[in-house]
């Protein structure tokens, strides 16, 4: 299984550089989603609730102190496989085009990060509470 920070690199290497908030949410985004469409984990990390929405502390810590990024140390995207390369592309194609504040205020509205953080920051967001919010969503939302 590939590692968050494999994900975040194929994401840069599909999207082009990006701030790490942004980062984050395509990353907690694709894991979500690949949790709805495959049943299963894009990534092995936790993700945890922090006051400016969903963040995988070993991404976090990888690009800690850079407000831009263009490749993550450690990162290969050669690890993913195919199907985890289409979640990613099918959610960069839906929310790619969005800015990070945009992502991030939408994660506040959500479910998953909402219940979570009201439990206190960094309290993880699990893969049930992703699967249950996301796949309630009407087709036509989902990304």
């Amino acid at each position: 299984m590939p590692s968050v920070l494999d994900v975040a690199q194929y994401i840069l290497e599909a999207h082009g550089p990006m701030t790490t908030m942004k980062l984050q949410k395509l990353v907690y985004y694709s894991q979500a989603w690949s949790i709805v469409w495959t049943d299963d984990l894009l990534f092995p990390e936790e993700i945890e609730a922090w006051k400016n929405g969903p963040v995988v502390r070993p991404l976090w810590a990888a690009t800690r102190g850079t407000f831009r990024v263009n490749s993550i140390p450690g990162g290969d995207s050669s690890k993913l496989w195919h199907g985890d390369r289409d979640t990613i592309d099918r959610v960069l194609q839906f929310y790619g085009a969005r800015d990070a504040q945009w992502l991030s205020d939408l994660t506040h509205m959500e479910d998953p990060w909402k219940d979570a953080y009201g439990q206190g920051q960094n309290t993880p967001i699990t893969p049930a509470a992703m699967a249950e919010y996301y796949s309630t969503l009407a087709p036509d939302e989902q990304a």
